[in-house]
């Protein structure tokens, strides 16, 4: 312990003075059934819950509150479950990208506002677990997360079917002609079979990943399945954790540094894991007052192999990799490329975490001298169509399409790109380049998951499956094919992809880490003079906010004011 006694617990200030404010404090505990001996002199872990009915990722977070209630009381501790904003990858538009600030926002607040010692964070879908991390690094009580864990495998007539991954195969033979109304009907029916998140290495299990790697999550966490009964066991011994965590005073930016978020990224490489962990990490180091240029994940790409063979870049799902060994396993392959001294939320090394892991499959966990790919498939790509970066997640990409030249077919909205893509007078072939601007932080806005552009109703039907994509947008971490993202500055707020005209010739050169437009300077520069900035469309409200602050996926989309380590002033208790 660090010393710590019941009076210097930050509820103490709330529940323990003999004055007139904690008798209103005390006796509304009271009326909720609680007496001073469930309280007096304990930890008050908070258990922050984004459990809702409009995130079927998270519906089983009810239960998993009460398991970690369970751990806490065991461990001496008083929970307090506050319901925070679910963020539904599913359901909510015009993304949750809009709303991840949000919920970062309203967990510091959370935190900061009420009599919290210490907290458990539950969540796992895409957004989720970056905005809750944000908030609680903000804050810096001590925190340790619970991911809500990725679900069942899908079946569609004895085959097994990915989240995302095969929606958009089979979306493509459907549009080709190839399956009809019954079978399509048919995998929709058969593709999420359990609570959980998406069962691929999309957003949320790469994310979840990164948050174990991070050290704020319990030795294996991410990689459980929702419904297993392991799941559970997790939740209760994270309770129980926190509580000790809370005496240790063990808080977030006692276990982030520069090593730990390279581990972070190392790992994400090796998972072949989603573009969507680039803005998310630069966001959390925001937070945490640390350093990282996205040119880092670049870097690091170059001497990472991918070990995950789990869709969309590979062949099995996150049920697989756990029963495989799961995410220690693939760290213990690792560990020559990792940090091992980096702190955890167990009061132990990452190093000391991972020692006794095993690979049951290796198959499934590939091994340094057997991997899926030799080097990681992430590129971060320059050049006078992404001045300040764009990503490419090339191990999902057609091999053939890596260095590629050829005509834009420019959409200046995702409306307008709707009403022309199948368009039989097209003028697309199987070398264009397909843009979509406009569709950025500002420009969409939030940034949504529109990078994944589909291919030409009438090119699938001649058996083109995948295109060079390039857009401002984001794609969904269960997404494939040649798509280059990100591109900064967006073209909302005048960067060069707003100048991009229909027939310009596209040069991609992922190798050479290379994306430019062959037009000459002195063309974009009558262009620039011609370009005239659009306006926002949010009058007021969270919308306008968003608007004003938002920064550039380079910069990790943070809101401007909320970056850094800064400290705020305690509330006062009257």
């Amino acid at each position: 312990m660090s010393g710590k006694n019941s009076k210097s617990l930050r509820s103490y200030r709330w529940f323990g003075p003999d004055d007139l404010r904690s008798f209103g404090h005390r006796s509304r505990a009271a009326s909720m059934g609680c007496t001073q001996l469930d309280y007096a002199g304990k930890p008050v872990i908070a258990i922050i819950n984004t459990w809702s009915e409009a995130n079927p990722c998270h519906i089983h977070l009810r239960e998993r509150a009460h398991d970690v209630k369970r751990g806490v009381l065991q461990a001496g501790g008083f929970p307090m479950e506050i319901p925070a904003i679910s963020l539904g990858e599913t359901f909510q538009k015009p993304t949750t990208m809009m709303y991840r600030n949000l919920l970062a926002m309203e967990t510091e607040e959370l935190l900061r506002s009420y009599p919290i010692d210490g907290c458990v964070l539950l969540g796992g879908c895409d957004k989720n677990t970056p905005a809750l991390l944000m908030g609680a690094i903000s804050m810096n009580l001590p925190a340790i997360f619970v991911p809500a864990g990725p679900m069942l495998r899908g079946n569609w007539h004895g085959q097994v079917l990915g989240s995302g991954s095969d929606v958009m195969k089979y979306w493509s033979e459907r549009r080709a002609g190839n399956i009809d109304l019954q079978a399509w009907q048919e995998i929709e029916d058969g593709i999420a079979r359990s609570p959980g998140t998406c069962m691929t290495m999309g957003t949320a299990s790469t994310m979840t990943s990164v948050a174990e790697v991070l050290g704020f999550s319990l030795p294996g966490a991410s990689s459980i399945p929702a419904v297993d009964s392991n799941h559970p066991k997790m939740a209760n011994l994270s309770g129980r954790r926190i509580v000790e965590m809370v005496w240790e005073d063990l808080k977030p930016r006692d276990i982030l540094s520069a090593a730990s978020f390279d581990n972070a990224i190392t790992a994400v490489l090796a998972l072949a894991g989603s573009t969507n962990a680039v803005i998310h990490m630069l966001a959390l180091a925001g937070r945490a007052g640390i350093k990282l240029a996205l040119d880092r994940f670049d870097q690091l790409s170059a001497t990472t192999p991918v070990l995950a063979h789990i869709r969309p870049s590979g062949k099995y799902l996150m049920e697989d990799f756990y029963y495989a060994g799961g995410l220690s396993a693939l760290l213990k392959v690792l560990a020559p490329q990792l940090d091992l001294s980096a702190r955890t939320v167990t009061g132990k090394t990452l190093g000391e975490n991972i020692s006794s892991a095993e690979i049951y499959n290796q198959d499934v966990i590939r091994t340094l001298d057997n991997p899926v790919y030799g080097s990681a498939g992430l590129a971060i790509l320059r050049g006078n169509l992404a001045p300040n970066g764009a990503v490419i997640k090339s191990a999902a990409a057609e091999p053939r399409l890596l260095k590629h030249s050829g005509p834009a077919i420019v959409f200046d909205s995702y409306n307008e790109m709707n009403a022309r893509i199948d368009d039989p007078a097209l003028n697309v072939n199987a070398d264009s380049v397909l843009v979509l601007r406009n569709a950025g932080p500002k420009g969409a806005p939030g940034m949504p998951e529109w990078g994944q552009l589909p291919i030409p109703k009438k090119l699938l039907a001649a058996g083109v499956r995948d295109m060079v994509r390039i857009s401002d947008s984001r794609m969904s971490g269960t997404s494939y094919g040649t798509c280059v993202l990100h591109v900064t500055p967006e073209s909302f707020v005048g960067g060069p992809l707003a100048l991009l005209k229909e027939g310009d010739m596209v040069d991609l050169d992922v190798p050479a880490r290379q994306l430019n437009m062959r037009v000459r300077d002195e063309e974009l520069a009558r262009r620039r003079a011609d370009w005239q900035p659009k306006e926002g469309s949010y009058p007021r409200g969270y919308g306008k906010l968003f608007m004003q602050h938002i920064k550039q996926a380079d910069q990790g989309c943070d809101f401007d004011f909320l970056e850094g380590t800064a400290p705020i002033p305690e509330p006062e208790i009257h």
